[in-house]
């Protein structure tokens, strides 16, 4: 599966190299059906399988780089996405969408641990059952589009696509000590289907 955006842009870039190998040759052109192929290649869209269970997935496919203390209450766990991985994000918990807050800010390079609270990002709030979830969409040194395809009041079930970065980038999430963290900095994870955290006290022996 291919995102919408993808195809109109790899259409684009074929209808420009069409014209351009039309005027002055194919050695011209070819760097544009290049890049229409990489935008085909960079806006796949793969299924997953979801896990089953009192358990928070991975938003987004990536390496993870942080997970630490971000308030005496929440936890933080960064993942960072290069322009290879598949950037079609995922609703880490089943619940309401409770709030998005777009903030302005800054195009740092996205692995840094400042860009959590400097670069441009959207914040999205999730409620679950006796749970919050936050998860931060950030833009990167490339990224300049957040795309949420969500809106307060929508339900959402664990995994479900819910929006898109463009090009390198992070995501952020934020878990409360009810929530048991199952991944560390170094580990790559994947959209909708790796495993983040457990619910504690569910009776599922974590």
């Amino acid at each position: 599966m291919i995102v919408r955006t993808g195809i109109y842009y790899a259409a684009a870039l074929c209808a420009a190299g069409a014209l351009i190998g039309w005027l002055l040759g194919a050695f011209f052109a070819a760097p544009l059906f290049l890049l229409a192929a990489f935008c085909l290649y960079f806006f796949r869209d793969p299924d997953r399988e979801v896990p089953a269970g009192p358990v928070a997935v991975s938003p987004a496919d990536g390496k993870v780089v942080a997970v630490k203390a971000e308030t005496p209450t929440l936890n933080r766990i960064s993942i960072f996405l290069n322009v290879f991985d598949v950037h079609v994000n995922r609703a880490p918990i089943g619940g309401v969408i409770g709030k998005v807050q777009y903030q302005k800010g800054c195009f740092k390079v996205a692995s840094r641990e400042e860009c959590s609270t400097v670069n441009e990002q959207n914040i999205v709030t999730v409620e679950g059952e006796r749970t919050v979830v936050v998860f931060k969409q950030i833009a990167g040194l490339i990224a300049r589009r957040i795309v949420f395809t969500k809106k307060p009041g929508d339900r959402v079930e664990t995994g479900e696509r819910v929006g898109l970065i463009k090009f390198g980038s992070r995501t952020d999430v934020l878990l409360g000590h009810e929530w048991e963290i199952v991944v560390g900095p170094g580990e790559r994870v994947s959209a909708g289907s790796s495993i983040i955290a457990r619910r504690r006290g569910t009776g599922d022996g974590s």
